[in-house]
């Protein structure tokens, strides 16, 4: 019994499997069986620009933030820019394996980009903005989750983890704004 349910366990004949893996070696990780990879690679491309943008404003953040808090700040906003360049790689080397070339090309970044650059002076209004900027990542996380829900379940794995980062970055960009609601 248990012998049977090994051998009938596969959904698709192996040799159909073994035939189709051989007809198109030239696809790279890209089967048959994912749909529309072209679509995907340019809903990639706009969270990877959103992820560049947000790597250059909390790099610019913690440059630039200036206080008695600063400091520490600082350093949260390094640790953020951190977590989106390793979200940005993750989309880029996504987009390669989809048969796609990942647009690192600063020419239109801000209109390929969900969020914004931001231009805010005081720690209140950076943190402020990045808060904003996660909230918006946050939810075109979520629509694109719910996109390659079935379609593309390695796709749709590493963006759920990019989206429980940005959930943290939203929630210490908070806490961060409650801290300083006074000041």
């Amino acid at each position: 019994m248990d012998n049977e349910i090994g051998q009938n366990y596969f959904l698709r004949d192996v040799k159909l499997l073994r035939e189709q893996a051989r007809a198109s070696l030239d696809d790279g990780a890209v089967t048959e069986d994912y749909e529309d990879p072209e679509a995907s690679v340019t809903l990639l491309q706009s969270a990877l620009a959103t992820e560049i943008v947000c790597v250059l404003r909390y790099t610019m953040n913690a440059i630039s933030v200036a206080g008695l808090s600063s400091k520490s700040v600082a350093e949260e906003f390094q640790e953020h820019a951190d977590d989106e360049r390793e979200h940005m790689m993750l989309i880029a080397e996504r987009i390669d394996q989809l048969g796609g070339t990942p647009n690192f090309d600063p020419e239109g970044l801000a209109s390929r980009s969900a969020t914004e650059y931001g231009h805010a002076t005081s720690l209140k209004d950076m943190v402020r903005e990045n808060l904003v900027a996660e909230r918006i990542a946050i939810a075109h996380y979520r629509d694109l989750i719910h996109y390659f829900h079935d379609k593309d379940p390695t796709t749709r794995a590493m963006l759920e983890q990019i989206l429980k980062d940005e959930e943290d970055h939203a929630n210490d960009m908070h806490a961060l704004l409650e801290a300083h609601k006074d000041k």
